[in-house]
């Protein structure tokens, strides 16, 4: 991520520890952190934000973000998701409501402090390489499997993790989410049977 990519992350990431929102960074920059690097156009995150949050959220990021309350809302009831824009920069935070799952609240359970920034320095929680695998698994999994980017992401998590990976969590989740076939699929890929 570029300088003014984390300053937009750490901004929303602020708010919602000032609200006291549990939270975890995913998608490329978790991947990149526990895989390979690669370039993106957004930071998701996921939350396990409330009705409550959403008019608390909105006024603390400002007239320095597009956020649309009423969106909000709306996917903290339907546990779906919802995206924040930064006027200056047009970098784009995809927030993803917590569903009421084992897999949603074992990833923030599971979330790990990880260095963002070093000036100033800041750590933020980063879904564990564990979930980053199993999100990305599930992405593909909806995508039809056509999503290379998502498969090149969890081949890049698992080469790079490979010794260090819960292997007993990776597949009770991976049966939960139903993308076994997909784990395996990508273990066999990488050497890790």
């Amino acid at each position: 991520m570029i300088p003014e990519q984390i300053d937009v992350t750490l901004a929303v990431v602020d708010v919602l520890e000032q609200l006291g929102v549990t939270y975890a960074i995913g998608g490329s920059f978790a991947s990149a952190v526990h895989g390979v690097m690669r370039a993106t156009m957004d930071a998701d995150l996921v939350a396990d934000l409330q009705l409550e949050h959403a008019e608390q959220l909105v006024d603390a990021l400002g007239a320095d973000f597009y956020a649309d309350v009423e969106m909000i809302r709306q996917a903290v009831r339907r546990h779906s998701s919802f995206n924040l824009i930064h006027f200056d920069t047009m970098f784009k935070i995809d927030v993803f409501v917590a569903k009421p799952r084992a897999f949603d609240r074992s990833q923030l359970a599971r979330r790990q402090l990880q260095m963002l920034s070093k000036e100033p320095e800041r750590q933020v929680y980063v879904a564990s390489a564990e979930d980053i695998v199993l999100s990305k698994l599930e992405w593909h999994r909806m995508s039809d499997e056509v999503s290379d980017r998502q498969w090149r992401d969890v081949l890049g998590v698992l080469k790079v993790q490979e010794n260090r990976l819960d292997l007993d969590y990776l597949r009770r989740m991976a049966q939960e989410l139903g993308v076994m076939d997909l784990l395996e699929r990508a273990l066999e890929k990488v050497g890790l049977e």
